[in-house]
């Protein structure tokens, strides 16, 4: 007999899978890190600073404010925790992934990358040799060697140099990594044996389907419970591919049968779901935080939608004349309810945290406006600046403003 859940129930199991719950420590160190990239399993990266990079946002808003530096070290520093892949998109992953993902890797070794225009063949030894002798570098710091002419402008945003077309091709194969970024948010390329721990390197390479399932069991812990199209999702797998190829429907069925995943309905769910064994639901949930438009409790829209009902869109790419709520909009979790959302800007130059706009929920309780207005403070305070100052857009930027210490 399948087991049935409430919405709410499988909401709870879901905020506290992505370590809502977790008891937070008084100043958040590398073990508090640890702890929730196990819940998270990956952190999106993104170049959109309007506010804060992606990757910050979601150890914040389970961690509350912490030096970001404990990140940076994870990432660049030996014994390296965690390396940006393509996991979800570009994302950072724990390190220990690294072999689950060859099988992408020998993907794009034989599509020749990934974006639908090759680099040049010929040049991948010499760029390879450069970075050996001179890495960690940069794509502009190769520039210049590697080009045959002036960069494209034809495209915005891919109009890459050659050099940067081969080391994105090395390293979405795997024979190039990413040791960290510049202040400018450039990515530094090196071998991948000396970004990687050797343990890493020398780990097995499991089949393409033992990865795919590793994924999706992976998945299914940060998710708590979830639809199959949910754990294809999480790290960007083919739900249902052609015959032969490694299957999200397979790994399912195969962790079904171990007993890690159980069958439930969820209610209002179209489709089934699946409840990770070791998954908790809490008779409550104590959250109140902001979310990136990145976090994975909101990344899929769908899930987004079915487990608060948040009809949820980032709008960055929309004209500003066309927008409902703003360019950088953030969801508000109180409880275990998204209560509302706000438009979000850092202004660096004047240390202010601006609100172009505040939008409250139907269901948004009496006190959100008092319990956002403590959250933004909280978040300035992370950021190093100094005043929060609400725009006029929404319908909860008066109570918002007026709620605000003056």
């Amino acid at each position: 007999m399948t087991e049935s859940l409430t919405q709410l129930q499988a909401r709870r199991i879901a905020l506290a899978a992505q370590g809502f719950t977790d008891r937070s420590h008084a100043v958040p160190s590398m073990r508090t890190l640890d702890r929730t990239l196990t819940r998270t399993g990956v952190l999106q990266v993104d170049s959109v600073n309007v506010l804060q990079r992606a990757h910050f946002m979601p150890l914040y808003s389970r961690m509350g404010p912490y030096d970001t530096d404990l990140l940076r070290r994870a990432s660049e520093r030996r014994p390296r925790r965690v390396v940006e892949y393509w996991a979800h998109v570009q994302a950072l992953m724990p390190v220990e992934l690294w072999p689950a993902m060859r099988h992408r890797m020998a993907h794009y070794r034989s599509e020749r990358g990934k974006w639908g225009f090759t680099a040049d063949p010929t040049l991948e030894p010499r760029v390879l040799e450069a970075v050996r002798e001179r890495g960690p570098v940069t794509a502009r710091d190769l520039e210049e060697e590697f080009s045959s002419g002036p960069r494209s402008r034809e495209h915005w945003g891919w109009n890459w140099s050659e050099a940067r077309k081969v080391l994105d091709y090395l390293f979405l194969v795997g024979d190039v990594a990413i040791a960290g970024r510049t202040s400018q948010f450039e990515v530094l390329y090196d071998l991948t044996e000396r970004v990687l721990p050797a343990a890493v390197l020398d780990a097995p390479t499991p089949t393409p389907q033992e990865a795919v399932t590793e994924l999706v069991r992976r998945a299914a812990r940060s998710h708590g419970v979830a639809t199959a199209a949910d754990l294809a999702d999480y790290y960007r797998l083919r739900l249902q591919p052609a015959p032969g190829l490694p299957s999200t429907r397979v790994a399912v069925d195969e962790l079904v049968a171990a007993g890690e995943l159980l069958p439930v309905s969820v209610q209002g769910w179209k489709r089934p779901a699946y409840l990770h064994r070791d998954a908790r639901l809490p008779r409550t949930v104590g959250a109140r935080t902001l979310l990136s438009p990145f976090d994975p409790v909101v990344w899929e829209r769908s899930r987004a939608e079915a487990l608060f009902d948040f009809f949820y869109r980032i709008e960055i790419y929309v004209p500003a004349d066309k927008r409902v709520h703003g360019y950088y909009v953030l969801p508000f979790l109180l409880g275990d309810r998204l209560v509302a959302r706000v438009d979000l800007k850092a202004d660096r130059a004047s240390r202010t945290l601006l609100v172009p706009g505040a939008f409250a929920e139907p269901h948004a309780p009496a006190e959100t406006a008092e319990q956002l207005a403590a959250e933004l403070w909280r978040l300035a305070g992370w950021l190093g600046l100094d005043d929060v100052v609400v725009g006029p857009r929404g319908d909860l930027s008066h109570a918002l403003g007026a709620a605000l210490p003056r």
